[in-house]
């Protein structure tokens, strides 16, 4: 007789299996595809409470216990100053599912709280070099962030609409600020819809968001936006089912003689700088 599994086993067990395809594959493939993980790495893998940062751990494990690299793993959950409940539920559903975090403190709500204007964006910016930070002390090279598919499609529509600029985020990044630091985004192809049904199958409970501005003030989360990305994305998917895929895609299929303006590096690329003619191939109008 087989003995039943284990919650943390239950959870484990169902990546690989129930949710083989939309998220195990989905996350071997980035790994592969974009050489996130490399021998001898040391990577540290940052969890905020919710559930993408924690499929992203698990994923980690299997990945380190089964995979062909051998490299190290950290899980840093920073405490920005959370409610004693919320930091409570963090480290519940780390024991539970066997995720052995280390939790350091910082006063970056307390000094949020002050800031007028982009709250959110001087957090999230905060967030990121104390974790830098924490994970260099620790001997880490690169930090995982449990950014998915979604995150990054919202991110290309937001930059669009609303920062009048074209950009994505990419799988991996190196840290300016930080030498020697890396950022990877191993959930990048996952679809956030998958990771939702990974914790109900599991019956998993996690933070939603513990900032205490959202906490205070609803109407302002819901008037973020990214979630009016999210809802814009839905509604056209009514019409057209591949309209996220084609979003993603369009960061793959960038024909740069036909912006008016890039900018590489650093360095800008005007139109009348690039301008010049086409050599003659075919015969065919450019039209």
């Amino acid at each position: 007789m087989s003995r039943a599994f284990s919650e943390r086993e239950r959870a484990e067990h169902s990546i690989i299996t129930t949710y083989r395809r939309e998220i195990w594959r989905r996350f071997a493939r980035a790994v592969k595809e974009y050489a996130l993980v490399q021998a001898g790495d040391r990577v540290a893998v940052c969890l905020s409470g919710g559930k993408d940062s924690m499929l992203l751990a698990k994923c980690m494990q299997e990945l380190q216990a089964h995979g062909d690299v051998s490299f190290g793993l950290e899980f840093l959950v920073m405490d920005p100053g959370y409610a004693p409940r919320n930091r409570a539920l963090i480290e519940s559903n780390a024991a539970r599912l066997g995720v052995p975090v280390h939790i350091f403190s910082s006063p970056i709500f307390e000094t949020v709280e002050t800031v007028a204007k982009n709250p959110c964006y001087v957090c999230a910016r905060m967030r990121r070099g104390y974790l830098y930070r924490e994970a260099q002390r620790l001997g880490c090279n690169k930090i995982a962030l449990g950014h998915h598919f979604d995150d990054v499609i919202e991110t290309i529509l937001m930059g669009i609409l609303y920062g009048a600029q074209m950009q994505s985020m990419p799988p991996k990044l190196y840290s300016s600020r930080h030498p020697g630091m890396q950022l990877i985004r191993p959930l990048y192809y996952v679809h956030e819809e998958d990771i939702v049904r990974w914790k109900e199958y599991n019956g998993l409970e996690f933070l939603h968001c513990a900032c205490r501005f959202t906490e205070r003030s609803e109407e302002k989360e819901e008037l973020s936006k990214r979630r009016e990305v999210k809802r814009l994305i839905a509604r056209l998917k009514e019409d057209n089912p591949n309209v996220d895929i084609n979003i993603f895609r369009s960061a793959y299929n960038v024909h740069v003689d036909t912006l008016i303006e890039y900018d590489s590096r650093g360095v800008r690329y005007p139109f009348l700088s690039r301008y010049a003619p086409k050599p003659i191939a075919g015969g065919e109008d450019d039209e």
